[in-house]
């Protein structure tokens, strides 16, 4: 049966009756999906798979599985099959020397990653290329568009709110350590350069944190997405121009999220024109709703910001012991401290404080409790694997390049600035009167924040 329902118009007209047994509307607020250019079509394909395997096979799926403990998720593209496709192709298709370096480097510009990234632009190529082949008659991928906007929202989401946390709770860039602060300026790398001068200002570092963690929040909420891939592109081009202009080996990394927050800003890129640039109105976004019915809307938001805050506080945990344990936060070595050596014999004979005396050190280190690094008197480093025992008074040398090797030292410290380390290194007698350099008085370390400056403080 059906039901007309009428109403009246001025005039007395009718309006045109509507058929109730007719196809009912759309939800509230919710657009239908246009029909995608045959361009737009091939954009998705492509984009849907090269990114979707680039997240599931680097370390971006490593932010997104987090597991309480010591357990990491390994880079899917270190292991079969696609570790033997990636050698194979370095070997015959580029003549790379192999074995290629693989893990334990921590650069992400290796051989092996440029080649990776080569043969996932030729599968999904070639895979994009066969998807539009077999599926020509599609004119929409809306359903798949807006899934897919959801793992891109979480994997970049998580990326930032790694790299963040460790900002945030200064981790990534350490402040400079002893050693450091006694090297010569020109020794440094462009990388080291940045890392120790963002190091040096704990400030600066948590405020790149903090945007980087505001876009992974922004990301996680689906309302504002928008404005977290804005924030993460920010973001994401500054870090990128460091990279190059610092040459830190993450610039391939960094790139691909520029492009991941390109896509995300994709669908809104016509209301952003006309807010951003034309100063035109903006009519709502026309993104469809994942799921129909209110319910079912509310749960699955509630299960987003659940998994959210779960990787929230995994990392703020993760980095919050990493603190303690060997950043900023850990328990200072019983003898830390730069320590001028101010005197110092061999087998019974006092080496003057020569230039030329490469076996006399001019000064000991200690900034960690498992290291102990010697500065000659070309102020070049010798570091060694160092156990003290306190107790006894006593120091074990070894070296990482000769596990046989070992030397011990006694160390008597008759006041706080005043050490004295006796021993035998490399069959000879080694004695050292040390004092105590107060690097605290550094201006790098005191200069501090001023508002107020008649005369720049450029040192």
């Amino acid at each position: 049966m059906s039901l007309v329902v009428e109403s009246a118009r001025p005039g007395g007209a009718k309006a045109p009756p509507y058929i109730g047994e007719a196809k009912a509307p759309p939800y509230i607020g919710e657009a239908v999906a246009p029909p995608y250019r045959a361009a737009t079509r091939i954009a998705f394909r492509f984009c849907f798979l090269y990114f979707g395997l680039y997240v599931l096979t680097t370390q971006m799926l490593g932010g997104i599985i987090v597991i309480p403990g010591d357990w990491n998720m390994p880079e899917l593209e270190t292991l079969p099959p696609l570790k033997n496709l990636i050698t194979w192709t370095a070997a015959h298709v580029f003549r790379v020397p192999t074995p290629l370096v693989i893990t334990g480097s921590g650069s992400g510009d290796k051989t092996f990653d440029w080649i990776a990234a080569f043969c996932l632009l030729v599968m999904c190529t070639l895979g994009t290329a066969i998807w539009s082949a077999i599926d020509r008659k599609r004119d929409t991928y809306a359903t798949a568009h807006k899934w897919f906007r959801v793992f891109l929202r979480f994997a970049l989401g998580s990326t930032m709110l790694s790299y963040g946390m460790v900002k945030a709770i200064p981790l990534q860039m350490p402040a400079p350590p002893l050693t450091r602060l006694l090297e010569p300026f020109g020794n440094f790398s462009p990388m080291g350069v940045l890392w120790y001068s963002i190091g040096a200002s704990h400030a600066y570092e948590r405020f790149a944190g903090g945007m980087e963690l505001l876009a992974a929040v922004l990301l996680f909420i689906p309302r504002t997405t928008t404005l977290g891939a804005l924030v993460l592109l920010a973001d994401s081009v500054q870090i990128f121009t460091l990279n190059m202009t610092y040459d830190v080996p993450v610039k391939l990394f960094s790139f691909h999220l520029i492009l991941m927050a390109l896509v995300l800003l994709a669908p809104e890129s016509r209301r952003l024109l006309n807010v951003l640039v034309l100063n035109r109105p903006a009519p709502p976004s026309s993104q469809p709703p994942l799921v129909h019915g209110m319910h079912a809307r509310k749960l699955l938001l509630g299960a987003q910001l659940a998994f959210a805050g779960y990787l929230i506080i995994i990392f703020v945990l993760s980095s919050r012991q990493s603190w303690v344990t060997y950043g900023g936060g850990a328990p200072r070595p019983a003898l830390y401290g730069i320590w001028d050596v101010e005197k110092m014999s061999i087998n019974g004979i006092e080496r003057s404080p020569l230039v030329t005396d490469y076996d006399r050190w001019r000064r000991v280190v200690v900034h960690a409790p498992t290291f102990i690094s010697f500065q000659r008197m070309d102020e070049s480093f010798a570091t060694y694997p160092a156990k003290t025992d306190v107790d006894h008074h006593t120091i074990v040398l070894t070296r990482q390049s000769d596990p046989s090797w070992k030397t011990q030292f006694t160390f008597q410290r008759p006041y706080p600035d005043h050490l004295i380390l006796d021993g035998t290194m490399d069959g000879r007698r080694v004695r050292m009167d040390l004092q105590r350099f107060d690097h605290t008085k550094m201006p790098l370390l005191t200069r501090g924040f001023n508002w107020i400056q008649e005369y720049p403080f450029n040192r």
